[in-house]
């Protein structure tokens, strides 16, 4: 295998910043790789809560986030995050959307200078539009081909249970997401690689919004054939902007786009999905948020991708229905006649 800029064949030491569900598997998923491979690999996972940790370094598991999956003792937790740095030549990034920015400046100094950086997150900063690579690239001050981002139909909890799944590993450098894409490859997570790093991060990004939608269709005892034609019309959508932004069509219709969209609108396991159904049973924002222990990021990031869609003057009438009722402007019951509500034409007229 070739190095990256002098790196071994896959990363020896990583930092996963984040103990949530997503970013305890895909420490799992990477340990898992290592012994594969038969690489000696180190993995640390930064936790905010100290109770987390502790059941990580103690018991080798995460009850909160993925019930009674056993993690691989090669991986050890800290609520010090420059001690999960130190020496870390992978950096993987699973944290809200909507706190990244903040936490990236004060991990800055803590960040090697040769290390590749990972997002797993799928959301758009409020107030600035930017995606989370841009974020990164803004407050780490890296070079793209340095940031990656790891996307597709990746629900947690059957990762976790090592139910085969194909994910995208995507960076402008051809090399370092091959890098990557050896680090993360266990004998049930194939990761396929791409330089359309825009395409992948739309794709992750607005699947969580058409999730919203089709939860609430479902919330609302609504049929397949809503919930099939909101999916695939969602897809459009999400085509529409990936488009705009200089993504790629082919992007759009790979595991990233598609795959990630069937995934997310379809699995009881979606945070989207389920946040979504529950809006449509008749349940407040607050009495929601109350009953999911995890973020919904396409609640947060709606209206993100509703203002950036503005700006380019793209067309995304599910988006703008569900930011309404999100806003309290529309209610669930008018929600229906307004997701396919574009003006009649072809349908392969974007």
């Amino acid at each position: 295998m070739t190095p990256v800029h002098g790196r071994p064949g896959s990363a020896v030491s990583v930092a996963v910043l984040g103990a949530g569900s997503w970013g305890t598997t895909f420490a799992k998923t990477l340990a898992d790789a290592a012994t594969a491979s038969g690489v000696d690999r180190r993995i640390r996972v930064w936790g905010r809560r100290a109770e987390v940790v502790a059941e990580i370094n103690n018991n080798h598991r995460n009850p909160q986030y993925l019930a009674d999956i056993d993690l691989p003792p090669s991986i050890t937790a800290s609520t010090d995050v420059a001690e999960v740095l130190s020496g870390a030549d992978l950096v993987v990034l699973a944290v809200p959307a909507q706190s990244l920015r903040l936490q990236l400046r004060k991990w800055k100094p803590l960040v090697g200078p040769e290390a590749l950086v990972v997002s797993l997150m799928k959301g758009l900063e409020l107030g600035s539009d930017a995606r989370m690579s841009e974020v990164i690239a803004e407050e780490l001050d890296i070079p793209a081909n340095r940031i990656a981002v790891v996307s597709g139909p990746n629900l947690a909890m059957e990762i976790a249970r090592e139910e085969p799944t194909a994910s995208v590993v995507a960076c402008p450098d051809s090399a370092a997401a091959g890098w990557i894409a050896r680090s993360c490859t266990a004998p049930y997570f194939r990761p396929y690689t791409t330089s359309d790093i825009v395409g992948v991060e739309i794709g992750g990004i607005v699947k969580n919004v058409i999730a919203l939608a089709v939860g609430i269709c479902e919330g609302k005892q609504m049929g397949d054939n809503t919930k099939a034609s909101v999916i695939t019309r969602g897809l459009a959508e999400t085509s529409r902007l990936a488009l705009a932004l200089g993504g790629k069509a082919h992007t759009m219709a790979g595991l990233a786009g598609l795959g990630d969209l069937v995934a997310t609108c379809s699995s009881p396991l979606s945070r989207n999905h389920t946040a979504g159904r529950l809006l449509g049973q008749g349940l407040t924002l607050d009495e929601v948020a109350q009953k999911m222990t995890q973020t919904a990021e396409g609640i947060k990031s709606g209206q993100a991708v509703h203002e950036l869609a503005g700006k380019l003057g793209v067309e995304m009438p599910i988006t703008a229905a569900v930011v309404a009722v999100l806003a309290g402007k529309l209610s669930v019951d008018q929600l229906g006649p307004l997701l396919l509500s574009r003006e009649l034409k072809a349908e392969g007229d974007y």
